[in-house]
C-alpha cells in the first residue's frame, strides 16, 4: 500500500499573501493598490489583514484556562523545582502554544525559563519525564527514557547573537532575557516527535530562538509545564492548536530484540514471557516497547523438560497497520518442580553495622550478592535457582546472629530458606582538622574539596567544622560527596535537601526540618556535624546536624543511599564558603 507522507499545515503560511490580497479588491477591475497611496494606508490594511489572518487561525484553537497567572515569587527568588506552572496536556496531532514575559534574577544563564515535558503530572501514578530543556540550550532526560524514548542533547539548537562582539553570547542572552516576551509551542506530532519552538523578544526588539525534538508515544498525550528557577512569569496565552505535521510516512519494522524474559520455567507452568519487554525499531531508526499482547509467539512443548525455543515476532509498521513480519527468538530451560531449596554459599557481605546514635535503619535491606541457592526437584535432582526466581527478606538491624528469609516463587506455592547474617557495632572515626575554601568566599563551584577519605564497612567517619558563608545562597554550605577511589560518584548531597548522582537517581530518602524562608541568611556562623555511615550491605547515610548561626538546631538526613560498601570514599565541596573542620 502506498505510505502517507509528511504536509506541513505551516505550508498554507505561503498562501496568505494571495489570500489577503484577493479580500481587498472591490470591484472586477479595480487595481489592488494605488502605488501612490499614502504609507499611513498602506501601513493600515497591512495591520488589518494581519488581524484578520491571526482570528482565522484562533478559529482552529482552543484557549486554555491559566490559573496560575504569576509563576514564582516576583522578586525572582524562587528555588529549584519548587514553582510550577499549569499543567498543560497535549493530546497527540495537536500543537500547544504557551506565552509570557520572563523576568530573571540574572545570576545565570539558567535563571529564566525551563520547560518539563512528561508523560502525566508530576506526583501522580506512573509520572515520567521525557525531558526537561532550558533557556540556555541545556537539558536533561528522564525515566521515559526507559520506555524508548532518550533525550537527546545534540538535538538543541540555538541563534543566540554576539551583540557585543566580546566573544561571549551569555551576557547578551542574559541582558535579552530580562523582561522578554517568550513565545513556546510543544507540537505532538502523531508521527511519534515532540517538537519545542521557543522564541524569545527582548526589550529592544531583539529575537532569539530555541529549538528542541525528540521521540515520543504516537497515542499518549504530553504534559507540559514551566519551571522557575531564581525567575518568574507572567502568563499571557495558552492555547491548544492543530499539529503542524497532520500526517506522515509510515515506517516498516526492520527488527525486533526482547530482555528481561524467564530463563527456565517448571513444568505446568504456562508464563514464557514473565515481565520481559520487546523493542522493535523501524525503517527510519525509532523505536516502540512492546508486551506480550502485541507480539506472536510459536511455543514448543513445555510438558517435558529439557532446553526449549521459543519464537516471538511482530507484524505492524508504526502506524500500526499490518507489515513485513520482524522475528526472534529466546531459550527457557523447563525443569521439574521445585519441592526444596537451601543456601549452599553465603553472600559475599556477611556482615552489617549499627552505630547506636539514633541514625540506624529499623532494618537492613539484605545484600545478597554472591549468594548461592540450590533446588530440590521432585525426581530428586538438584540444580542452582536462578537469582531472578528470588525475593529476600530484611534483616532486623540488631546486634547479634540475624537472618533473612530467602523466597522462591513457584508455579503452585512458594519454598523459603534462611541465610544468615551477622550485625555488629560500628566504629566512629573523625575526620582530620583542616581549612577548606576561601576565607573571601571567592571560591567557585567544584574548585574547593576537603581530603578524601576511606569509608570501610561499619565505620561512621564525622565531619566536625563551624561554616563561614556569604549567605546569598542555599548552596554556599557544603556538599558531601560519596564516591569510589578512582573518584567516580556515587552521589553529591547538598545541605538543603538536595542532590545528584547515579545513586541520587536510583532513590534516596531525604529528610530535613530546615526553615526555608531563614536557610540561606543564617548559613553564617553555623556548628555541622556530617556524618558518613557504611552499613556493609552495599548501602550508606549521610546525616547533617546543624546549629546554624541564629543559635536553631535542624537536621539534614539522606538514608538508603546505594553504594559498594567495599569501595566506599567521602569529601567535602564547597562554594562560596569556607569550612573549618576540627
Amino acid at each position: 500500500m502506498e505510505k502517507p507522507t509528511f504536509i506541513s499545515r505551516l505550508a498554507g503560511a505561503l498562501c496568505i499573501a494571495a489570500v489577503a490580497a484577493s479580500g481587498f479588491i472591490g470591484c472586477e477591475k479595480a487595481e489592488l493598490f494605488n502605488v501612490n497611496a499614502p504609507e499611513d494606508i498602506l501601513d493600515q490594511i497591512d495591520s488589518i489583514q494581519a488581524e484578520k489572518d491571526r482570528m482565522a487561525a484562533l478559529d482552529s484553537v482552543t484557549n486554555l484556562t491559566i490559573a496560575t497567572s504569576i509563576v514564582g515569587p516576583e522578586d525572582c527568588s524562587a528555588g529549584w523545582w519548587a514553582y510550577f506552572s499549569d499543567y498543560f496536556t497535549v493530546p497527540a496531532g495537536k500543537r500547544l502554544h504557551l506565552k509570557f514575559i520572563n523576568h530573571s534574577s540574572g545570576a545565570n544563564n539558567w535563571n529564566n525559563w525551563n520547560l518539563a515535558v512528561a508523560n502525566a503530572e508530576r506526583d501522580t501514578e506512573g509520572y515520567a519525564e521525557y525531558f526537561v530543556i532550558r533557556s540556555d540550550a541545556y537539558g536533561w532526560g528522564g525515566a521515559m527514557a526507559d520506555k524508548g524514548y532518550p533525550y537527546v542533547a545534540s538535538n538543541i539548537s540555538i541563534d543566540y547573537p554576539d551583540l557585543d562582539g566580546d566573544g561571549d553570547i551569555w551576557n547578551d542572552f542574559r541582558s535579552i532575557m530580562q523582561g522578554a516576551t517568550v513565545s513556546i509551542e510543544v507540537d505532538h506530532y502523531a508521527s511519534g516527535y515532540v517538537y519545542v519552538g521557543a522564541t524569545a523578544t527582548g526589550t529592544d526588539g531583539t529575537v532569539i530562538h530555541e529549538y528542541y525534538h525528540q521521540g515520543c508515544s504516537r497515542t499518549e498525550s504530553l504534559v507540559a509545564w514551566l519551571v522557575a528557577d531564581a525567575s518568574s512569569f507572567e502568563m499571557k496565552e495558552a492555547w491548544l492548536g492543530e499539529s503542524a505535521v497532520t500526517e506522515f510516512e509510515d515506517q516498516d519494522a526492520v527488527s525486533i530484540t526482547a530482555s528481561g524474559m524467564p530463563t527456565s520455567l517448571e513444568i505446568g507452568n504456562p508464563n514464557i514471557w514473565g515481565d520481559a519487554v520487546a523493542t522493535v525499531t523501524f525503517q527510519d531508526g525509532r523505536t516502540a516497547q512492546l508486551d506480550s499482547a502485541d507480539l506472536v509467539f510459536t511455543v514448543p512443548d513445555l510438558t517435558t523438560t529439557g532446553t526449549k525455543t521459543i519464537v516471538y515476532a511482530y507484524d505492524k509498521t508504526l502506524g500500526g497497520e499490518k507489515g513485513p513480519v520482524v522475528a526472534n527468538y529466546y531459550t527457557v530451560e523447563v525443569t521439574n518442580p521445585i519441592v526444596a531449596i537451601e543456601v549452599t554459599a553465603l553472600p559475599a557481605n556477611g556482615t552489617y553495622y549499627i552505630f547506636g546514635d539514633g541514625n540506624d535503619p529499623a532494618e537492613f535491606t539484605f545484600c545478597p550478592g554472591g549468594i548461592e541457592v540450590t533446588a530440590t526437584y521432585a525426581d530428586g535432582t538438584s540444580g542452582p535457582v536462578p537469582f531472578e526466581k528470588l525475593s529476600f527478606g530484611t534483616v532486623p538491624a540488631a546486634e547479634g546472629q540475624q537472618a533473612a528469609t530467602v523466597t522462591y516463587h513457584g508455579t503452585s506455592k512458594d519454598f523459603t530458606a534462611e541465610c544468615p547474617v551477622t550485625v555488629a557495632k560500628g566504629t566512629v572515626l573523625k575526620a582530620d582538622a583542616e581549612n577548606v575554601g576561601a576565607e573571601d568566599f571567592s571560591n567557585g563551584w567544584w574548585s574547593t574539596f576537603s581530603k578524601q577519605y576511606a569509608v570501610a564497612p561499619g565505620v561512621k567517619l564525622e565531619f566536625n567544622l563551624t561554616l563561614y558563608s556569604d549567605n546569598l545562597g542555599n548552596w554556599h554550605s557544603p556538599c558531601t560527596i560519596l564516591r569510589r577511589e578512582d573518584l567516580s560518584e556515587y552521589c553529591v548531597l547538598r545541605q538543603d535537601n538536595y542532590g545528584w548522582g547515579t545513586s541520587w537517581d536510583a532513590g534516596i530518602a531525604a529528610t530535613s526540618n530546615w526553615n526555608w524562608d531563614t536557610f540561606a541568611s543564617n548559613l553564617n556562623g553555623s556548628k555541622i556535624v556530617i556524618s558518613v555511615y557504611n552499613y556493609g550491605n552495599d548501602s550508606a547515610c549521610v546525616h547533617y546536624d546543624v546549629t546554624d548561626g541564629a543559635g536553631e538546631s535542624h537536621f539534614q538526613d539522606y538514608a538508603g543511599i546505594a553504594v559498594e560498601s567495599a569501595n566506599l570514599h567521602t569529601a567535602l565541596v564547597t562554594e562560596e564558603s569556607y569550612l573549618v573542620i576540627e
